[in-house]
């Protein structure tokens, strides 16, 4: 199991949002890249950013402090949000990220996406996101929904050479109150891609309920960012038997 501490960047700055919501943001920290280093020094292996402009608009904004990201430690980076073509992953995956995620574009593209998936540059270096609302998938920085669920489109992929699929509960999505741990099952059992779980973890206890299942690991944002728990803390849950 891997714990994703989340960085979201908004203006160049470390910011969360309340169920997606852009008029509930909570800001974290002017200096995303001394963040990650936090986040690499307490023993984390793995960095979710999220680029929030990019998502908003379509075009990825954050690229340089991404790459610094990847030049300055040793974490292993994954990033979504504006990933709109391919030559934005391209550009990402030049800057040093791990892998790239990808959500408005393919969902509206899926011939684009699907031929992706048949380039053996991108086989591995993909990652699906599936943010649901009630179910539903949303797009374009969650202000819109498609007819489509997360879990139709999960069992569609089910033998694409993707990374992962991150999962995001929308309704959970910063508020601490614990992941949709039933959806999650769901959708690990729905497709043969590993599922990453991200949404309302709050405490060790909800770490300890993903743990459970047969998934990936998990994105943790607000709870480390409140002290609810520590990067050490986190790990240590992941790595112990439930």
């Amino acid at each position: 199991m891997h714990l994703f501490p989340a960085i979201d960047l908004r203006d160049g700055h470390v910011v969360r949002l309340y169920q997606g919501d852009y008029d509930q943001q909570t800001t974290y920290g002017n200096d995303p890249v001394a963040q990650a280093r936090l986040f690499a020094d307490a023993g984390s292996t793995w960095l979710h950013v999220v680029d929030l402009d990019g998502a908003r608009t379509g075009n990825i904004t954050h690229i340089d402090v991404i790459r610094r990201m990847c030049d300055e430690t040793s974490l292993k980076v994954e990033v979504g949000g504006g990933v709109r073509s391919s030559g934005t992953i391209d550009a990402l995956l030049d800057a040093g990220v791990a892998r790239v995620i990808l959500g408005t574009a393919a969902l509206k593209d899926w011939a684009w996406f699907e031929g992706l998936m048949g380039n053996p540059t991108y086989r591995g270096r993909v990652v699906l996101g599936l943010d649901a609302r009630k179910g539903k998938v949303a797009v374009s920085g969650w202000e819109s929904q498609l007819d489509a669920t997360a879990v139709e489109i999960a069992q569609r992929v089910t033998d694409w050479p993707l990374a992962a699929i991150v999962y995001t509960d929308i309704a959970t999505d910063g508020t601490l109150q614990g992941p949709n741990v039933e959806a999650t099952r769901e959708m690990a059992e729905a497709t043969d891609v590993p599922i990453v779980a991200s949404g309302g973890v709050g405490t060790l206890d909800h770490l300890r309920a993903l743990r459970a299942l047969p998934i990936q690991g998990a994105i943790v944002g607000r709870a480390l960012y409140d002290g609810a728990f520590t990067i050490e803390e986190g790990l240590k849950t992941f790595e112990s038997v439930s």
